[in-house]
Formats: C-alpha cells, sequence, structure tokens
C-alpha cells in the first residue's frame, strides 16, 4: 500500500489515495474521494464522496469533509472545523443533488472550530481564525475572524500578519517576499 491506514480506520473501495499519506483512528474514507500526496488525516474524519484533496493537505482531528468540497495543495484544517453542502437542510427533504460546491485554494488555512457556509470560495493563502463562521467569499490573504467573519488584515504565505507601508508594500518578516496592495487585494510581488 502506497499510503498509511491505521487499523482502525474504515477505507472504502474506490478511493483514490497517493503515496504518503496517513490516515489515523476512526477515520472513513467514502468511495469516489482523490486525496493526493503526502497528506495527513486525522483521529475521526470523515471525508465523504466525490471530495479531492490536493498534496500535502493537513486536517485536524474531527473534521468532516463532505461532498462538493475541493480542497487545493497545501490546505490546512483545523481541529473541529466544519464544512456545509447544503444551503437550505430539511431532515424530510432530500437534497442529495443539491449540493453546493466549496473551494479552499491553495495554502489557505481554516483554523480550530470555523465553519464554512457551502458555496463560498476561500481565497489562496487566506487565513480564517478559529471559530470563524464564513458566510461570504474571503479574499486571497485575507485575514477573517468573528461570527459572522470579517476582515481584518492580510496574511503573508508563510502565516506572518502583512504590514503595509505608505507606498501599499509589505515585506514578510520570515520570507522577505514583497506582497502589494492594490484595488482592495492583495498580491506577491
Amino acid at each position: 500500500m502506497k499510503y498509511f491506514a491505521h487499523e482502525t480506520a474504515v477505507v472504502d473501495d474506490g478511493c483514490d489515495i497517493k503515496a504518503g499519506t496517513k490516515i489515523w483512528h476512526f477515520s472513513q474514507i467514502m468511495p469516489g474521494c482523490k486525496i493526493g500526496e503526502n497528506c495527513n488525516i486525522g483521529q475521526n474524519v470523515v471525508v465523504s464522496p466525490d471530495v479531492v484533496l490536493g498534496n500535502n493537505v493537513k486536517v485536524q482531528n474531527n473534521v468532516s469533509i463532505y461532498t462538493g468540497v475541493i480542497c487545493e495543495d497545501d490546505v490546512f484544517l483545523g481541529p473541529s472545523m466544519v464544512f456545509t453542502n447544503v444551503i437550505n437542510p430539511r431532515s424530510a427533504v432530500n437534497r442529495r443533488g443539491q449540493y453546493s460546491e466549496t473551494v479552499v485554494k491553495k495554502g489557505a488555512s481554516i483554523g480550530a472550530n470555523a465553519t464554512v457556509v457551502c458555496g463560498n470560495p476561500i481565497g489562496e493563502f487566506s487565513f480564517i481564525g478559529a471559530g470563524a463562521v464564513i458566510t461570504k467569499e474571503v479574499k486571497p490573504y485575507a485575514l477573517v475572524v468573528g461570527n459572522p467573519a470579517k476582515q481584518i488584515g492580510w496574511m503573508s504565505e508563510y502565516g506572518h500578519r502583512l504590514q503595509f507601508n505608505e507606498d501599499n508594500i509589505a515585506i514578510c518578516p520570515e520570507s522577505n517576499d514583497e506582497y502589494i496592495l492594490e484595488n482592495g487585494n492583495v498580491r506577491k510581488k
């Protein structure tokens, strides 16, 4: 086997799991999902059918990743964070054919106990604080917190808060990469 699965994990037939991925205690990987290389799936995680996880995705304990979720490479999903996949669920109404897609772009981090309401894209290298409730699109490099989540700043690709000077330039203290703020958006120079 090219990946590791703990003996208590359930990996259904029909999954595509790449080399170097680790699946820990009491997790369930359902048919049709695609999991990239070198992912880490923590304890008590459910990966539903047709979910896509890119390479190097880190999923902490107690996360359910429902059908409709796509995580690109290098995404971090914090402990007990929550995805939804139906905008108006009712127990007595079957809406399985109405799942909304939620795309989490490359390098994004979602903090512990955060909730992502389906259909809201999460921008690359954005940072969602612990307990935040995402009810609208999150811009690339944005730092958002609260319920409902509001943007309070910008983050570097290394996870440092960016401080922009009068020329709208910020430098990451760890990498020395430069970022530019233009028209309410940030890009790496």
